[in-house]
């Protein structure tokens, strides 16, 4: 669990507890999981607890596949209060993440679908994730790399544009499992935007 700090609604300072996890089940076939506890201020004021999981197959060696699910409650304030009302959705995704390698950077292409349900309302939504992971040295056993990516969220219904994440960020591999980036996003939203500090763990096993 590593936290991801973030601008919020009373304070500069916010804080986003995040694990991702990914287990090879075996050749082809894979289990992604997360836990992401999203606070406004560094810790006890909820913004968002987002629970997903998936099953994924290696289509080759560059393309998986994956369908899954996901939880999400969202406390959101009322606007010029310190009231704050609840919202639940539940969420069903399909992706096609492809991977491609010019020398030592590595491209990523994300494609996902989502079918969302907020309460008493269904909304459909697009993503497209692209993603570039490029080494600091030539070297192989170079553990520095840069990453940055972009990521466009498309609703199905009015407004169509709901937010676009600009990333980029320093990564540090830990071993061939671990591996860890400290980056700065900002969100763009329809009529604002949101700047944020990411420290990010990604673990395969």
């Amino acid at each position: 669990m590593l936290p991801i700090f973030t601008i919020a609604q009373d304070s500069n300072f916010g804080n986003w507890m995040i694990y991702f996890g990914n287990k090879q089940l075996n050749s082809k076939w894979n289990l992604h999981h997360e836990v992401q506890y999203r606070n406004y201020n560094a810790i006890g004021d909820l913004e968002q607890l987002l629970l997903r999981t998936g099953l994924g197959y290696n289509l080759t060696d560059n393309t998986n596949i994956l369908m899954g699910y996901g939880y999400i409650l969202s406390e959101n304030y009322i606007a010029n209060t310190d009231e704050k009302f609840q919202v639940n959705e539940h969420r069903i995704y399909q992706q096609l993440i492809t991977k491609q390698k010019f020398k030592n950077i590595t491209i990523q292409h994300r494609y996902r679908f989502e079918q969302r349900f907020v309460e008493d309302d269904f909304k459909l939504r697009f993503r497209y994730f692209l993603g570039v992971n490029a080494p600091l040295s030539k070297k192989e056993t170079n553990k520095w790399y840069l990453s940055a990516y972009n990521e466009l969220f498309i609703n199905t219904e009015s407004s169509v544009f709901d937010r676009n994440r600009l990333y980029g960020g320093l990564g540090y591999k830990i071993s061939n499992s671990v591996r860890m980036e400290l980056g700065y996003m900002n969100q763009f939203f329809e009529t604002s935007s949101r700047d944020q500090f990411n420290i990010i763990t990604f673990v395969n096993f």
